[in-house]
């Protein structure tokens, strides 16, 4: 501090016996202290003072002050950013408190201010890195490539993506695999997005091996993945992938999940959105469109509500295209409607076997009434299939599931389905 400042010692004396008080200060009165005690210790109460008013902030919006709680994440990020830089933990501290600035200037509507902010995180990333306070280089650019790909900035998203895959396990978690190929796929760069996602593969199924994860996962990986190798010119791999992933349905329809952990819920919403991001409008600065392969909790609140926004009006599209007889038409709104009703339920609670499984029904009964349109019936078959494991209908996924893949390699009828 500038020692030229008067310091009212009453004050400071008062902030700590309150803080060392018996009783728990509220978060207003923790604010105040922790205001009086950076003035004077900077080093040790600007990151308690800027964490406080973070969780002030949204102590305050839910008695109705979004305005209020912006007031006060600003003041938490101007305390984060005069955290010593020599601090080793300084990054740590000035990310967390800067995204949640930067989650809130997105809910208020100022996008441009929060691309601002997600650029500081990642430049207090870099240095932290540089610096050796941390072993991760790609320490708080996350948002930013969350930011960037919402924008249709997708070259750049998975270069970010790819420096933050940890050294010597580039692909060794389920967000930052999906999430590099995905963008690596929008970019433009097809050949090099399936690497990514195969390392996930790979480790996904060395832990289905140990038990350490649930079966149903590595199945929607294989299945997404069998998609991928298709779309850029290689079919064997993408049917040996489709028929390991029916093995695995056919031990999870005779035995269960032989995991005690339960099936990501969020790993087959995230895939699910990801596979239908064909029939999406791409995205721009002017016209941001949410990240498809990342988390939605990793989507700005802008993006994600014009996403499951447009739930409404698809209802209707795909009930008068269906009532009209325009089949084609009633099938394509319908995939983005389902998509999009996926990611609302799995927002909302684990139960989603009969809000979602109606969609599910009508996906495959649209595509039964196409003439001759296998394509599409296997389609919808494997949708419902991957849906169906998510809700632990194991032996009906497999049943779904057997006839997409027959019809994908050209059956007359699907095999017969024995359970025992």
């Amino acid at each position: 501090m500038n020692h030229s400042e008067t310091i009212d010692h009453d004050a400071v004396l008062q902030a700590r016996t309150m803080l060392l008080g018996s009783g728990r200060p509220s978060l207003a009165q923790e604010v105040q202290a922790y205001r009086v005690l950076a003035r004077v210790s900077p080093a040790s109460y600007l990151p308690k003072l800027a964490k406080a008013l973070v969780s002030y902030g949204y102590e305050v919006e839910g008695r109705g002050g979004t305005e209020q709680r912006l007031a006060l994440h600003a003041e938490a990020a101007d305390a984060a950013r005069r955290i010593g830089t020599d601090e080793p933990n300084r990054a740590d501290a000035l990310c967390g408190v800067l995204d949640s600035y930067r989650r809130t200037l997105l809910t208020v509507g100022r996008r441009g201010e929060a691309f601002a902010v997600c650029e500081e995180m990642a430049e207090a990333g870099r240095l932290a890195f540089a610096r050796g306070h941390t072993q991760a280089p790609g320490h708080g650019q996350h948002p930013l490539a969350m930011m960037l790909a919402e924008e249709g900035r997708h070259g750049e998203a998975a270069d970010i993506l790819g420096r933050s895959a940890r050294p010597g396990r580039p692909a060794g978690d389920f967000s930052t695999a999906v999430g590099w190929a995905a963008e690596l796929d929008a970019a433009g760069r097809h050949e090099e997005a399936p690497a990514p996602f195969s390392e996930l593969v790979e480790l996904t199924r060395s832990e289905t091996d140990a038990g350490a994860t649930a079966l149903a996962n590595l199945v929607w990986l294989l299945v997404h993945r069998s998609g991928m190798l298709d779309a850029c010119g290689r079919p064997e791999e993408a049917g040996a992938d489709r028929r390991e992933a029916l093995r695995l349905l056919a031990r999870l329809a005779e035995t269960g999940e032989p995991s005690r952990r339960s099936n990501a819920l969020t790993w087959w919403s995230t895939l699910f959105a990801l596979s239908g991001r064909a029939a999406e409008p791409a995205a721009t600065r002017e016209a941001p469109r949410p990240p498809l392969g990342a988390d939605f909790r990793d989507w700005s609140p802008d993006t994600r509500e014009s996403y499951l926004g447009e739930i409404p009006a698809l209802e209707a599209r795909v009930a008068e295209l269906t009532g009209a007889g325009r089949i084609p038409e009633a099938m394509e709104a319908h995939h983005r409607l389902v998509r999009r009703s996926a990611v609302l339920q799995e927002q909302r609670t684990w139960r989603i076997h009969e809000p979602l499984r109606p969609l599910f029904d009508q996906g495959v009964a649209l595509a039964r009434r196409l003439p001759g349109a296998s394509e599409a019936t296997a389609r919808a078959l494997t949708d419902r299939a991957m849906f169906l494991a998510a809700a632990d209908r194991y032996g009906e996924a497999h049943a779904d599931f057997a006839e997409a893949v027959a019809l994908r390699e050209g059956a007359t009828r699907p095999p017969i389905v024995t359970r025992t």
